[in-house]
């Protein structure tokens, strides 16, 4: 397979969901990821870094270093933030194609997608875009 370290993230992020017995368990550990998140400068939230689509303030930077992404988001509501963290860890790291060639399928396999709110599962697919947008950009440079 091409993509194994992507495929090898999202395999470790589903176990790590499977564990948890309820939606409420779920939903909780993405409030964790939110939590832990790393902290994203002031200087880098610029509007050219919003999602566009997220009834949050979500902010999503995506570098190319060396030809890998290099991720980094912030927002002002903990699950958001969450959302976004699970899509770095697969990400990160990781080279641009990677985020077309190999989706995020686990969110929809641990049932994440079903436990959000319409408006939240809206934000997670413009933050989504967001981050193709951006690899598209670094895609085309070739």
């Amino acid at each position: 397979m091409e993509y194994v370290s992507c495929l090898k993230k999202q395999s470790l992020l589903k176990e790590t969901f499977l564990a948890l017995k309820s939606q409420e368990e779920k939903y909780h550990r993405v409030i964790e990821f939110g939590q832990a998140a790393p902290p994203m400068p002031p200087q880098d939230q610029l509007e050219e870094n919003l999602v566009t689509g997220c009834q949050s303030r979500l902010y999503l930077k995506v570098e190319c270093k060396k030809g890998r992404l290099a991720l980094q988001a912030s927002s002002d509501a903990l699950i958001s933030a969450g959302l976004a963290q699970l899509l770095i860890q697969i990400y990160d790291g990781e080279p641009p194609e990677a985020v077309f060639k190999c989706p995020p399928l686990f969110l929809k396999e641990i049932g994440l997608i079903e436990a959000l709110s319409s408006s939240r599962a809206s934000g997670l697919k413009s933050l989504y875009q967001k981050l193709q947008q951006e690899s598209l950009k670094y895609l085309v440079s070739k």
